[in-house]
């Protein structure tokens, strides 16, 4: 049986997940793992497709030092006890820059060029990078196939995609990329099953977890996001600031002499829930919490999500549908219920019962704007776009898997 890989890396974990072509080339998931704590406290988690745990099990931390060594441990564990050879890997990578705006096959060249926007994604690109160079070095034969999260937006209009600063900085590839693609583009698909009568229409899509952000859909295609450059921009995240005056990092830079790396840990690491309640990055904590920084953090949050739900719906000339999805998105009713509350003028009135039982629709017949819950699926869309950029079968099987 052919499988992939589906790879998605984090600064200290490796979450897996193994597809099998299904019926017409569509993959149906077998294995969904994921290996923390890299380098402190490794531990490895696999579930079957149906949620039946197959393995948990801790390593010694020089055992599992880097990811490289992660993907390593967990390719073994699924040769070895899963009778696994994929012949093939998806990597999610947040960063395709000006030249990728669709999935491509890897190679040395490729790599070379999607090491130029660690810097733009310092959080997430060198370690989406990391088993690809690995698997690159080990296994040259291997296809393996990089999915962008910019480049669901990678058809907006140049209004949308420019800065206001001088055009030769648009053509060196500073604009307004957007990210959150791969979730976007599943929610986008799922739509037409879920809600066929909104579903081309005009909706807008809240991806909110401890990375947060919305897209503008029109016809099932993204014409506005609120993430820019990099994936600092836009909604408070859980350690990202979102929107900030450019003159406040002037400020820093200037008249506090804040060293750039500094600057960077700031925006990255200690900013957004974190900074602003002095307590926790987790929207779970917070909301259990009685500290009123606790409280103020959330308020911020959610006040941010619908002010640039208004932006978003501007850009669409109104609003049909707005959908809830990722960790925050599709397990806080509390959270959805506030921000549905700060959408009434444009519409929108929540059913209170469905979305305490998480259901799909949770508005009301009586509302303009239907409002929706749809828990995305990055790590199937990464084994579609993989299946179909593959090469026949044959070559598949000359590449002879994750082989020792």
């Amino acid at each position: 049986m052919d499988t992939i890989l589906v790879v998605n890396a984090g600064s200290s974990s490796l979450k897996f997940q193994v597809f099998a072509a299904g019926p017409g080339g569509r993959p149906a998931r077998l294995i969904k793992g994921q290996l923390e704590g890299v380098g402190t406290h490794p531990q490895l988690r696999a579930d079957t497709g149906e949620g039946q745990r197959l393995i948990d099990r801790t390593y010694a931390p020089a055992e599992v030092g880097d990811l490289p060594a992660a993907l390593h441990a967990a390719a073994a564990w699924l040769r070895e006890t899963q009778r696994l050879e994929p012949v093939a890997v998806g990597h999610r990578v947040v960063h395709g820059g000006p030249d990728y705006d669709r999935p491509v096959l890897v190679d040395h060249a490729v790599l070379t060029a999607l090491e130029r926007y660690v810097s733009l994604a310092p959080l997430h690109q060198p370690n989406n990078l990391a088993p690809i160079r690995a698997l690159l070095t080990r296994f040259p034969a291997l296809p393996q196939v990089a999915c962008f999260d910019t480049a669901f937006h990678r058809g907006h209009s140049p209004v949308a995609d420019h800065f206001a600063i001088p055009e030769r900085f648009y053509a060196e590839g500073v604009r307004r990329y957007g990210f959150h693609g791969l979730s976007y583009e599943y929610v986008a698909e799922r739509l037409q099953l879920v809600a066929p009568a909104v579903a081309k229409r005009r909706v807008i899509v809240a991806h909110l977890g401890s990375g947060a952000s919305m897209c503008a859909l029109l016809d099932g295609r993204s014409v506005e996001s609120t993430m820019g450059f990099t994936a600092l921009d836009g909604l408070p995240m859980g350690t990202r600031p979102g929107q900030i005056d450019p003159g406040v990092l002037l400020y820093l830079l200037g008249e506090k002499a804040m060293p750039p790396a500094a600057l960077q840990d700031l925006l990255y690491r200690d900013s957004g829930l974190k900074g602003l309640s002095g307590i926790s990055n987790d929207m779970r904590e917070l909301q259990a919490s009685s500290d009123p920084r606790a409280q103020f953090a959330v308020d911020y949050f959610v006040y941010r999500a619908a002010l640039n739900a208004g932006m978003l719906a501007a850009a669409l000339g109104g609003l049909d549908a707005f959908v809830f999805t990722a960790g925050i998105g599709e397990h806080s009713a509390p959270v959805r219920e506030r921000i549905a509350q700060k959408l009434a003028w444009l519409g929108a009135v929540l059913d209170p019962a469905a979305n305490d039982a998480h259901e799909t629709l949770i508005s009301r017949p009586d509302s303009r704007v239907r409002l929706y819950v749809v828990p995305t699926d990055e790590e199937l869309m990464i084994a579609r776009h993989t299946l179909a950029l593959l090469p026949e079968r044959g070559a598949l099987a000359a590449a002879g898997g994750l082989g020792r």
